[in-house]
């Protein structure tokens, strides 16, 4: 079984430059951004079975990753809006 990253510029590709410029300019992105993959690295590392934990722990961090990619998604479509 292939356990899949789910790093954001993977998941939305099509915001690469975006992406990388918000994290050079909007702190409040940036701080997002490093939570976001701070967790997507915990779960990897639990899914790998390089960490051992409870199925609740893990499902509690795949909702956290969940809720923060949408947060970060919404900044990410203001500011493609605003800059268009």
């Amino acid at each position: 079984m292939t356990i899949d990253k789910h790093d954001l510029v993977h998941e939305l590709p099509e915001y690469r430059d975006l992406i990388h410029q918000l994290k050079l300019s909007n702190h409040h992105f940036a701080r997002l951004f490093d939570q976001y993959h701070e967790i997507d690295h915990e779960i990897h590392r639990i899914e790998t079975n390089a960490e051992i934990t409870s199925d609740e722990y893990l499902e509690e961090l795949k909702i956290k990753r969940l809720k923060l990619k949408d947060e970060l998604f919404e900044i990410l479509k203001k500011a493609e809006t605003t800059k268009a």
